[in-house]
């Protein structure tokens, strides 16, 4: 499957088919829900989306990974580094380290805005020492830099039928909606992280602070006043899921059921948060396997909906019958040999038990 990917991209070079082949590896392992919804866009497009990935999960990791001992002036120090490595290469300078040989390339061949991923890299950084947000807004600024940018990332290489700079705004508020959603599910991890990331107000307004969040992740016990600041912030994630949802239409159509596709896992996630009783401070919620395999084969037919019309739009029409044999082939040929070609249909891989969305 990988090499169909890098050959349907034009990506010859051996060093750089290895180092999308990694970024490809990293989104398989750390993103089930991700990387299935993955699996549904044209070939052509899936090296790049692993890149971007591939990318913010690397500067993630630096942040939170939980298996190293190192503090936060080494955390800082190799966040610092990897920004650098990057500015490079986004300046056409060599580097060695696969991930960004891969995004840098992406970057190159979509136009992708370079401030794009300093804004994503300065709000990595402030995760070292801010751990709490006092408002939605506080939060909002956060989370530009740290989703809204990964969703205009991805615009380019997704590819529109409008304007992009109308399309611009559902695509940040899509990556917006996936974050709040995994605040949401993971409010549990992130604490023992000795983060929040509801905003400060929000919990208040329903009597709930730091020290009972606290108390609930250390006993097991739950309480009715943490369980309605979560509804709300669900209803909150909801509610930029509506802004979004707009944008879908925006999308070149061959890569709609992709996302439609994440836009109904990543939905699912909050209503498994909520058929769990509002229980994230003590488990993470996941969409159920059976869920999560219907929605991936509704993707796979729609793909093919969308394949064919593609197919037909950009197919060289034969003269109608009587016609000259050479009349007007030039107009289908042009219309043929633009955008991405189609790609056959493949399989998709199956979930593993307990994968969690």
């Amino acid at each position: 499957m990988t090499r169909r990917e890098l050959d349907a991209a034009r990506i010859t070079d051996p060093a750089l088919r290895a180092a999308y082949t990694h970024c490809r590896q990293l989104n398989a392992r750390h993103g089930k829900t991700y990387f299935l919804a993955t699996r549904l866009l044209p070939a052509d497009r899936r090296p790049a989306v692993h890149a971007l990935y591939g990318f913010a999960r690397w500067a993630d990791d630096i942040v939170d990974d939980l298996d190293t001992d190192a503090a936060r002036p080494e955390r800082d120090a190799a966040l610092r580094a990897l920004q650098e490595e990057l500015d490079a290469a986004l300046r056409g300078r060599p580097t060695r380290e696969p991930v960004v040989v891969a995004v840098a390339d992406t970057a190159a061949r979509y136009g992708i805005d370079p401030q794009h991923f300093a804004d994503f890299m300065g709000s990595m950084r402030s995760d070292l020492d801010v751990t709490d947000y006092p408002t939605y807004d506080d939060l909002a600024r956060y989370m530009h830099g740290s989703a809204a940018v990964i969703g205009l990332q991805m615009l380019p290489v997704l590819g529109t039928v409008v304007p992009t700079r109308e399309a611009a705004p559902h695509a940040a508020a899509l990556g917006v909606a996936f974050q709040l959603t995994n605040f949401l599910r993971d409010v549990g991890e992130d604490l023992d992280r000795g983060r929040i990331y509801l905003p400060t107000d929000l919990l208040a307004a329903h009597g709930v602070d730091r020290p009972l969040l606290r108390w609930s992740r250390d006993t097991g016990r739950t309480d009715p006043r943490i369980r309605a600041a979560l509804t709300e912030a669900a209803a909150l994630a909801r509610g930029v899921y509506r802004e979004a949802a707009a944008g879908l239409d925006m999308l070149d159509p061959v890569v709609r059921p992709c996302i439609r596709t994440a836009y109904t896992l990543y939905g699912g996630i909050l209503d498994a948060v909520a058929d769990d009783g509002y229980a994230a401070l003590h488990r993470r919620s996941v969409v159920p396997r059976g869920r999560r395999a219907a929605v991936a084969l509704g993707g796979v037919g729609q793909i093919a909906a969308a394949r064919l019309w593609d197919a037909r739009v950009r197919r060289p029409r034969r003269p109608a019958a009587g016609a000259p044999a050479g009349a007007r082939p030039g107009a289908a040929r042009r219309r043929a040999d633009t955008g991405p070609s189609v790609q056959p249909l493949q399989p998709l891989q199956p979930l593993g038990e307990g994968d969690p969305a």
